[in-house]
């Protein structure tokens, strides 16, 4: 064996964390380190091209930077690949030295509660994907011409992103990169009445200040908060809250809201603090006809001693609200990945700094890391998964070590073990996915749609219009690569 053969590694997902890896690899390693990226769907970029509301267009300008990392020579991407379908984990294991897991959280956390399936009821991952244009909710139906209120249940930015799209006038919608489809539908909702739950108080929510101020800057809706109600959710002293500077700005927003009076505009956000919902209940048409929910107070908890903290109880007090539409907006969840470890309880792949983890000896298994959402849980901003991937990175070059030569990177997280593929030859790992899938989607074919839809968003004044079947982005991929 030479010193100069090529290490390579496969990053399974073309999201923020799996782009942040392949950037540290191919900036920090030696020149022997080379990258490809397997992806499901044609199109890259994760939850910022299919996830960032679309009235934030400053935090998809991020993609810059990937596609610096996709213009590398040592990186290849390919699209149209299913992870367990087109190739599988063993066969990725003998064709790499490392495989990386970064396939995020695209599931939603139920509310396990009656009613929860009922038409009008919907995850917010599933409406968030419909108006950005993700193939996979492209056909969701949301009726928003008969329902008049929605509940969005929930105290994250999610939850704020839901909430604003409902509302957003005409002409703060027509200049965004919303799927056609679902402009179509919102110009017509009926929707004039948002309700914004949260299981704790204001001090506990977890949305950021830029995200909550918005909401006083919308045209056409009101955001209205109930005095009595935030005196009385802010009644308990958080002293963890006290001391964190995005929760005390929070807590000044919505004083200044609640303080404010309406300026009578045909819409309005109502938020509200604790607050579960207990059953989703029909109406005489068997559709989502109001949302049962139960008053908290927040406690003490102390199942940790050394980490006490507030908890919300529901107490004997219950309310009816009507609603003809429900979001649920409590957090992501991970999904299992074929023959790959997995916590089922935490929804994560189990890991130590990156490295997955036996799920019954709890060591690491060689030549497997994993990163962003689905290593951590659906926490943190798109920067976060930057230093979260430099600690799964950090862990990859270290196990890597032996192989790279003197000059490589410290060993700053001893333990993990280097893996040998049977057939590290890159010709070999494409021949076979060219074979298990016909219509791979190479990077110039992601350039392709790219060209496109930027072509159609300026005849409409528009950044893009999306391509949202798989099909058609097949076909304008391949009139770049026949």
């Amino acid at each position: 064996m030479t010193d100069d053969f090529p290490i390579r590694v496969a990053v399974i997902g073309s999201g923020p964390a799996g782009f942040y890896t392949a950037g540290h690899l191919l900036k920090e390693s030696t020149e022997r380190i080379e990258v490809d990226m397997l992806e499901r769907l044609p199109t890259p970029w994760g939850l910022v091209r299919s996830g960032v509301a679309p009235d934030h267009p400053k935090i998809k300008s991020v993609t810059r930077v990937y596609e610096k990392t996709a213009a590398h020579p040592r990186f290849r991407y390919f699209g149209n690949v299913t992870f367990g379908v087109h190739v599988s984990r063993e066969e990725l294991l003998a064709h790499y030295h490392a495989i990386v897991y970064a396939t995020g959280s695209p599931s939603d956390r139920p509310l396990g509660i009656p009613g929860e399936d009922l038409p009008g009821s919907h995850a917010a991952t599933e409406f968030v994907g419909w108006y950005n244009g993700h193939p996979d909710q492209t056909h969701l139906e949301v009726d928003l011409l008969s329902a008049e209120r929605a509940v969005v249940v929930g105290n994250g930015n999610v939850a704020l992103d839901v909430a604003r799209m409902l509302v957003l006038a005409p002409a703060e919608l027509a200049p965004t990169d919303t799927a056609d489809h679902a402009l179509e539908v919102l110009a017509r909702s009926r929707v004039s009445e948002v309700v914004v739950l949260g299981r704790r108080g204001p001090a506990q929510a977890a949305f950021t200040n830029p995200e909550l101020l918005e909401l006083g800057e919308l045209a056409d809706a009101d955001v209205i908060v109930d005095r009595a109600e935030l005196d009385r959710a802010l009644a308990v002293h958080d002293a963890d809250a006290e001391k964190d500077a995005t929760a005390r700005r929070n807590v000044e927003i919505l004083r200044g809201y609640a303080a404010r009076a309406p300026a009578g505009r045909p819409k309005r956000i109502v938020l509200r603090f604790l607050l579960s919902p207990t059953a989703f209940v029909p109406d005489e048409h068997g559709r989502l006809g109001a949302v049962e929910v139960v008053r908290n107070e927040l406690v003490l908890d102390q199942t940790d001693p050394a980490h006490p903290g507030l908890r919300a109880q529901p107490i004997d007090e219950r309310e009816t609200i009507p609603a003809g539409l429900a979001f649920r907006a409590i957090g992501y969840r991970g999904i299992p990945l074929p023959g790959v470890s997995f916590d089922e309880r935490s929804g994560v792949i189990p890991s130590e700094s990156g490295r997955v983890l036996d799920p019954e000896t709890r060591t690491p298994l060689p030549g497997e890391y994993v990163v962003g959402w689905i290593k951590r849980g659906p926490s943190g901003m798109i920067g976060t998964n930057k230093k979260d991937a430099q600690e799964t990175v950090d862990a990859i070059l270290a196990d890597l070590a032996t192989l790279l030569d003197g000059d490589g990177p410290p060993t700053r997280h001893p333990g993990g073990v280097a893996h040998l593929p049977s057939e590290p030859d890159a010709a070999a790992i494409e021949a076979l996915l060219s074979v298990r899938q016909p219509e791979l989607v190479p990077y110039s074919g992601w350039e392709a749609i790219d060209r496109h839809e930027r072509a159609l968003g300026e005849q409409a004044g528009r950044p893009r219009v999306k391509i949202t079947q798989i099909e058609e982005m097949l076909r304008i991929a391949a009139s770049e690569n026949p």
